[in-house]
């Protein structure tokens, strides 16, 4: 499959190179690990959104559309969609967007993130180590997602989970509890008490197990396989 570059933004040129190589998905892992684990706790508490932030994710995920654009369901769905989503979140820091819209437009994006590393991980080719770090990358996507997912609950029912929790964080403040939930630690000092949010709770942990028992670890076989079979050569 083929990918074009030609673009009269570097930037986008050198994005959508950057999604085409499978190395690109262990520098999406750094960046996941960075942002999740490193920068949260230098973050003043009650801070939300970055401007740049907001702006930089826009063109990853445009340029990881485009390095998919060969197919016809990037082009006639996750294309519009991307641009709606990105739309509206970059005009929230322009004209007042209902807060619930933003938290919609920012989880769906999160959830064509998902799908553009698991496609690049899952494309033909031989199964690498960067493809694994892409599975990594995905699965702890999932515990983002879930906060955003969370966070969304919230806004729309108010007191849907009981802990301390600071809501002013936005979704910083459940991404500790999607992390235990889809690791099914589970410590009880947060607590779900919406029945929406108590479904969602339950889909992340049943979620979770799946992902690393199916997919991540098919990934591991394949590519123990694949290293098996290159050193049973070299015997011959």
């Amino acid at each position: 499959m083929s990918v074009h570059y030609k673009h009269k933004w570097p930037v986008m040129r050198a994005l959508t190179r950057f999604w085409s190589q499978d190395r690109g998905l262990s520098i999406v892992l750094a960046l996941l690990l960075v942002s999740i684990f490193v920068l949260p706790p230098f973050i003043r508490p009650g801070s939300g959104r970055s401007g740049l932030g907001d702006v930089f994710f826009a063109l990853l995920l445009i340029a990881g559309v485009r390095a998919l654009y060969a197919r016809k369901f990037a082009r006639w769905v996750l294309m519009p969609v991307t641009a709606i989503t990105v739309s509206v979140d970059l005009a929230s820091w322009i004209v007042p967007v209902p807060q619930a819209w933003v938290q919609v437009a920012t989880l769906t994006s999160l959830l064509l993130l998902l799908a553009i590393i698991l496609v690049q991980t899952f494309r033909g080719g031989p199964i690498t180590t960067h493809r694994i770090m892409g599975g990594v990358a995905a699965y702890l996507l999932l515990g983002v997602i879930w906060a955003e997912a969370y966070t969304l609950v919230e806004i729309v029912h108010p007191g849907s989970f009981h802990g301390p929790l600071n809501v002013a964080d936005g979704p910083r403040a459940w991404l500790y509890f999607s992390y235990i939930t889809l690791a099914t630690v589970g410590y009880g000092d947060v607590l779900p008490i919406h029945p929406v949010a108590r479904s969602l709770a339950t889909l992340e942990a049943v979620t979770g197990s799946l992902y690393l028992t199916i997919l991540l670890a098919r990934l591991v076989t394949l590519a123990t396989i694949k290293e098996s079979g290159e050193g049973g050569d070299s015997y011959r």
